[in-house]
């Protein structure tokens, strides 16, 4: 499985933008990956996902139209791109890589099997 390192998150006003990072410690190109939020007192809620093949990308209801999600194969890298942030967008955010490779799962956090340690992100109002 790959190790995974997110970067990017911080501290933002209501309207603003941040981008995130995540970094692999070995090749993605095969592997789903998502973009995964815990708030507190809350459970992990799917964010936004792009598969291995073709890059078709998912996103939740909540974020559709305000995130995108990318990835960058040759440099294992996939992004998370917020932009018209909300005070509900407060989380701690989490890559994640699905179970195994050449997989097409359900983008739910269950699917995901590597995960990163995590970054924060906050919205003030």
């Amino acid at each position: 499985q790959v190790q995974l390192a997110e970067s990017g998150g911080g501290l933002v006003q209501a309207g603003g933008s941040l981008r995130l990072s995540c970094a692999a410690s070995g090749r993605i190109s095969s592997y789903t990956m998502g973009w995964i939020r815990q708030a507190p007192g809350k459970e992990r809620e799917f964010v936004a996902g792009i598969r291995w093949v073709g890059e078709i990308t998912d996103y939740a209801d909540s974020v559709k139209g305000r995130f995108t999600i990318s990835r960058d194969n040759g440099r294992n890298t996939v992004y998370l791109q917020m932009n018209s942030l909300k005070p509900d967008d407060t989380a701690v955010y989490y890559c994640a890589a699905a179970k195994g490779p050449f997989t097409t799962p359900a983008m739910i956090p269950a699917n995901f099997g590597s995960w990163g340690q995590g970054t924060q992100v906050t919205v003030s109002s």
